[in-house]
């Protein structure tokens, strides 16, 4: 973000702080006007001081992944309710498994950190910070979820390839041609493609790098785990109970957030993000 510097004009004792001049000036200007000046000033100095929590102040809806620590391949996944009251726990805590490298600071809502390390295309990392949750994917023509869905098909990849114009975007090769999603590591129908992988058989996109950034990372889902042991090359993967109930429970209008820290970054964050204090045993 950045800043303005204001320059401060010093006067000598008994002379105008303004000026001669700049008084016959301003005693020229509507008071109207200098105070709709006034007010916009004030203003300006508002939006410079606002808490970055105002990017997702309107966000009802929270799903919360904290790990132990930056490496940590595993996790705790916890659902939140804002109300007049703040966020409320909704549902049981989950065990989920991350990137096998753990995670690094991602491109989302959130403002650039000072330390950690940085999620970069192919680390095995998963991003951290506070993100905008997409649309669902799956392998059946419809699923139980109000966000908005897309049926995979044996054509549909989301590019990986650095370099690539359509790089962090899922295409249909039908649509974008073969050659477009040649060299791509992530075919959509995994089960088809990946001998009989289920992983992809029901998800939703975590919106990391919305602006395409080359090499910042690529693909990054919710989706379904290979088993409880068995690490990510940087999604964030649960058993099929728990992403079923996340289908059924988030809604667009409610602007679901997904946010993903280490538990120490969580600590120091927590107040200024405005995210929920953590219960002991949850």
């Amino acid at each position: 973000m950045m800043t303005k510097t204001m320059q401060i004009t010093q006067h000598r004792p008994g002379t105008s702080q303004l000026g001669a001049n700049a008084k016959g000036r301003l005693g020229q200007v509507s008071p109207w006007i200098a105070i709709l000046l006034l007010l916009a000033l004030a203003g300006c100095a508002h939006q410079r001081a606002a808490p970055e929590s105002q990017r997702w102040a309107r966000s009802q809806q929270l799903v919360l992944v904290t790990l132990p620590h930056w490496d940590a391949d595993r996790g705790t996944l916890r659902t939140y309710m804002r109300d007049g009251r703040g966020w409320q726990a909704v549902g049981a805590a989950a065990p989920v498994v991350v990137g096998r490298a753990g995670a690094g600071w991602g491109l989302g809502l959130h403002a650039p950190q000072p330390a950690g390390p940085a999620k970069r295309e192919g680390d095995g990392r998963n991003p951290a910070g506070v993100f905008a949750i997409g649309q669902a994917f799956g392998y059946v023509p419809g699923v139980a979820t109000a966000l908005p869905y897309t049926a995979m098909q044996p054509s549909h990849y989301c590019i990986d390839v650095v370099g690539s114009p359509l790089y962090d975007q899922i295409v249909d090769a039908r649509v974008v041609g073969e050659a477009a999603v040649k060299g791509s590591t992530e075919p959509m129908r995994r089960d088809i493609h990946a001998d009989g992988d289920q992983r992809y058989r029901l998800g939703f996109v975590i919106e990391h790098n919305p602006d395409n950034v080359q090499g910042a990372g690529s693909c990054i889902f919710a989706h379904l785990w290979k088993t409880p042991d068995t690490a990510t090359s940087g999604c964030t993967a649960m058993d099929e109970a728990t992403m079923q109930r996340l289908l059924v429970w988030l809604r667009p209008q409610h602007r679901p957030i997904f946010v993903l820290l280490p538990q120490a970054e969580y600590a120091r964050l927590q107040r200024n993000w405005q995210l929920p204090v953590l219960e002991a045993g949850r």
